[in-house]
């Protein structure tokens, strides 16, 4: 569903040097699976997440999604992802059911489909209760569960989650989680980014550990506690980054 192969993103330095923001970096993720990109601030996971969605160009390397490259057919791509990051960025003056509405209608979904598609994802997620309030006076929870409506609204195959999680509190956080095991249930293949250990070990499926654009490890959880004998992800990400930082003096 997703294949990645030799992904490298550079950009022009501060000093009219490069600097590789992703490394000749490689992966695939299934459908009906939860593949977790975990790593630190600046590690390069929104770089790799932003050219996935056609919003970056690569440098070098094979995107693609779906069976669909993202250089060469970039708007076939975007009607089969959906994209959610921690910035809500919900309108003020638009309803919960406007929200989600106006973002079914950007996608092209007929009216009489539009409409039944919103019951079900308003129901599913619980957001009845909020239908008719108005963003700017929804709580950061309330936000959260219209970003993902929004997300999912035209019913993409691939879904894309950059640090979902980011500042909220505990309570919402576990609702967000739920949410995306739920999308993991109905067949998407699902990327989700993070530099938060518990939601790794709760969520991911598999997972791939980043560092100076660069994947330092790849595989089931169950993998790679046995291949790099640490009890647990924490003590693995430290691990690793620290063998890092000896390769690569700062």
């Amino acid at each position: 569903m997703i294949r990645v192969q030799g992904l490298t993103k550079e950009f022009a330095g501060p000093r009219h040097g490069v600097f590789r923001a992703v490394d000749d970096v490689s992966f695939e993720v299934r459908p009906g699976e939860i593949f977790g990109l975990l790593g630190l601030n600046g590690a390069g996971k929104t770089t790799c997440l932003r050219i996935l969605s056609t919003v970056l160009r690569p440098t070098r390397g094979v995107v693609e999604v779906d069976g669909v490259n993202v250089v060469r057919d970039p708007e076939k791509v975007r009607s089969r992802i959906g994209f959610m990051s921690c910035n809500t960025g919900i309108y003020d003056r638009m309803t919960a059911w406007e929200m989600v509405e106006y973002y079914g209608r950007l996608y092209g979904i007929p009216e009489d489909r539009l409409q039944d598609r919103l019951a079900k994802i308003f129901e599913t997620l619980k957001m009845n209760e909020i239908r008719d309030r108005l963003g700017g006076k929804m709580s950061t929870g309330m936000k959260q569960k219209v970003s993902i409506a929004r997300t999912i609204v035209h019913d993409p195959p691939v879904i894309i989650f950059d640090e979902p999680t980011s500042g909220l509190d505990v309570l919402v956080s576990r609702a967000v989680l739920e949410a995306v095991a739920k999308l993991r249930d109905q067949g998407k293949c699902i990327i989700f980014s993070t530099h938060i250990m518990r939601e790794v070990e709760k969520l991911c499926d598999r997972i791939a550990i980043i560092d100076r654009g660069r994947i330092l490890a790849e595989g089931t959880l169950e993998e790679l506690a046995e291949r790099y004998r640490q009890p647990d992800v924490e003590e693995l990400f430290f691990d690793l980054i620290q063998r890092r930082d000896e390769e690569i003096p700062v």
